[in-house]
């Protein structure tokens, strides 16, 4: 991308905490990278692309595809050796962008295997983090990026090199770049632990000030009329920002971190039980880059305090339910018991010859286009005291309105006692908190899939045991030895094979087939009608759904969530991989009304048939929750076998949680499971602990036998 039409990083209204994240790690790579979260629409990708143009120019080997500097070339490197003092040149440094879809060996490179079995050549072609050396490698929507595909980032960008194995072939090269992910929560969240991997979290929302709104929009419209033009009306501040960063890299070696501030650190980490010591070093990092960003050659307090609010909140999540976040007052009072506990550090002392700047920069006055400059600084965000984090929003519960009063009169359905009282819909409306959350059976869907790499059903997939061989269809992936030397043994002689080695053509390749597990689409079916209220019983399953969510996170499945209740169903949530947006929804699920149970699973019916539309390899699991019973309209339990009965025609893996309680028990909820040809557990049943077994196929449906 041409400088002229990448939008200026100065012209970035606001996101004051975005600017200062990716401007101390262009400081100092070593803090370990920034995570954007925040909602659509926020700057986020723009922010990341207009960062390359700040960076300074990286001088490289002449013809090494792997970036070495001429000053000191990497003796491990694929192109070499170089000799020192070799002839260079200069480039600007690179933005690699890494597509969702990407492969493994589009990521970490390719071996020719053909060549490596043949001539004993170490034949590599670099992958994009090759490309992204002494640059900046950008992932869009993280968190939808397969996890091995994670792994191999983060091991790269901790380790500062990328290794490539194949059949017992492999290749090291140097990757040291400033890695950036995006993501957009509402989508799916990732592992703690990966988060753990980032250095710096940071939350974005848009302005809702007018103003300020008015003015990216005014900025925006002006930078898509004439791109160059905008761009060099923003050149001047450019290239201060530009010169600002290379003269903060320069300081940051006579940088001091001292025993205070390390002192105030370890004690900010201790306080919020930060686990491992990463968030300590990230800290230390991140608060001696504050300081050279400052202009300063000692680390103060509201450094390390500003380095907290960057480096920890997204080290306390426990689990994909919990909001990251830092409580600053608790977080200022440690400070203070800190300073009070050990001694202080010397006043810091600026560079000879330059005045201390404030950590963030300071007010840099307006820019070109009016409305605040484009460096980070108290007057461009929120401004409230609260270290630039946008404050967190709660979403509305969205509660229905009640039910029509002759329908949602009582809890109770016929023929079930709710303690003899009925009770007025305004007490039927309310959500009941869901129970404690319990590790859960694990349910499969039977056969083999080909779905998306997960931890839940068999599926053949890239990663897992092997299998078997087959010949490839396009490029080769995984190589299957053994059956490569049996395809290449009979045919040595006529291929006039003299030394020792193996002649091999490319007909005598195997790819090998492997067996691993797959994501599959959980759908909930949560029956909210009123005789899930009449005993109290809500509590309970929303306990169980809970913990059915949770296993679904650790399994890497997409969810969705269809309740009924009253006249009909809706869908709470469409299919997603946001885990967390659909214990959202289930805590807000109010009770009450009659039990359409045949429109529930028409409309799950409804929605497994758009998704097989969209994503036809990711199979669904059906998971009802109930007590069986149908009431409302016309034949409402013909109408709900009749709608089970769609299901099992088209082989869907199903399961039917039984909710019904006390003594005396009707048994509608295993009759539905017949129909579903699925499998019925009780809450009880539910709970692994409960099991001699923890795996059970969720449906012996012929079908399914004949698929796998």
């Amino acid at each position: 991308m041409s400088t002229s039409s990448r939008y200026p990083f100065t012209a970035i209204v606001g996101q004051d905490d975005l600017r200062l994240a990716l401007l101390l790690n262009a400081v100092s790579p070593a803090v370990g990278g920034v995570l954007v979260r925040g909602e659509k629409g926020t700057a986020k990708s723009t922010a990341v692309r207009a960062l390359a143009a700040l960076l300074p120019p990286v001088r490289t080997v002449e013809g090494c595809r792997f970036s070495c500097d001429p000053a000191a070339p990497d003796p491990g490197c694929p192109d070499g050796p170089h000799p020192a003092d070799g002839p260079g040149g200069e480039r600007a440094a690179r933005m690699v962008e890494l597509p969702v879809g990407a492969s493994e060996d589009r990521l970490v490179g390719a071996l020719d295997i053909e060549r490596a079995l043949a001539e004993g050549v170490k034949a590599f072609e670099p992958g994009l983090l090759a490309d992204a050396h002494r640059g900046i490698l950008y992932v869009d929507e993280v968190n939808l990026l397969h996890d091995h595909l994670i792994d191999l980032l983060l091991d790269a960008a901790a380790m500062g090199a990328s290794y490539v194995e194949r059949e017992g072939v492999s290749v090291r090269h140097a990757a040291r770049f400033l890695l950036v992910g995006t993501m957009n929560p509402e989508e799916g969240e990732l592992r703690p632990q990966l988060l753990d991997r980032f250095g710096l979290t940071v939350e974005v929302a848009a302005s809702r000030e007018p103003d300020q709104r008015v003015e990216v929009v005014r900025r925006r419209l002006a930078f898509e009329d004439d791109p160059a033009a905008f761009a060099g009306r923003w050149s001047g501040e450019e290239a201060e920002l530009r010169a600002r960063v290379a003269a903060a890299r320069a300081l940051l070696p006579r940088v001091r971190l001292g025993d205070g501030a390390l002192r105030r650190i370890a004690a900010v980490c201790a306080a919020f039980e930060v686990d491992g010591m990463r968030g300590d070093l990230v800290m230390a990092r991140t608060s001696t880059a504050l300081a050279a960003w400052a202009g300063r050659t000692e680390v103060a307090v509201e450094d390390v305090r500003r380095a907290a609010l960057l480096a920890l909140p997204h080290r306390r999540r426990r689990n994909p339910f919990d909001a990251p976040g830092l409580d600053e007052e608790k977080l200022d009072e440690v400070l203070r018991d800190a300073a009070a506990d050990g001694p202080e550090d010397e006043p810091p002392t600026p560079p000879e010859g330059q005045a201390p700047e404030e950590p963030d920069g300071g007010d840099d006055g307006p820019g070109p286009d009016g409305g605040g400059g484009g460096q980070p600084g108290p007057g461009d965000g929120a401004g409230d005291g609260s270290g630039g984090l946008p404050p967190q929003r709660t979403e509305d519960s969205g509660a229905p309105a009640p039910e029509d009063a002759p329908e949602a009169l009582t809890g109770a359905e016929p023929g079930e006692s709710g303690g003899g009282t009925p009770r007025p819909a305004s007490a039927e409306q309310q959500a009941v908190a869901a129970g404690e959350p319990f590790r859960t059976k694990v349910l499969s869907v039977p056969g083999l899939g080909a779905g998306a790499a997960g931890r839940r059903s068999r599926a053949r997939t890239e990663h897992g045991r092997t299998t078997g061989a087959t010949r490839p269809q396009g490029a080769l992936t995984k190589l299957h030895l053994t059956a490569t030397v049996r395809a290449a043994a009979p045919h040595q002689r006529a291929r006039g094979r003299s030394g020792r080695g193996l002649v091999v053509r490319r007909d005598d390749l195997r790819q090998a087939t492997r067996e691993g597990r797959e994501g599959n689409l959980v759908l909930f079916v949560v029956d909210a009608s009123g005789s899930m209220a009449a005993r109290k019983r809500m509590g309970a399953v929303k306990g169980a759904v809970l913990s059915l969510l949770l296993d679904a996170y650790q399994r890497r499945d997409k969810v969705g969530l269809v309740t009924f209740r009253g006249r009909d169903a809706e869908v709470a949530l469409p299919p997603t991989s946001s885990v967390d947006a659909a214990a959202a929804r289930l805590q807000a699920l109010p009770t009450g009304g009659r039990t359409p149970l045949a429109a529930g699973l028409l409309k799950a019916h409804d929605v497994l048939r758009v998704e097989r539309l969209r994503d036809a390899t990711r199979r669904p699991l059906l998971v009802v929750v109930t007590d069986g019973r149908a009431t409302g309209g016309p034949e409402p339990v013909a109408l709900a076998a009749r709608a089970a009965r769609l299901h099992a025609a088209e082989a869907t893996a199903s399961v039917v949680v039984d909710c019904e309680t006390g003594p005396v028990r009707l048994g509608l909820a295993g009759e539905l499971a017949r129909e579903l040809r699925g499998t019925a557990v009780t809450l009880d049943e539910l709970r692994a602990e409960a099991l001699t077994g923890l795996v059970k196929d969720v449906t012996d449906h012929p079908r399914a036998r004949r698929a796998a």
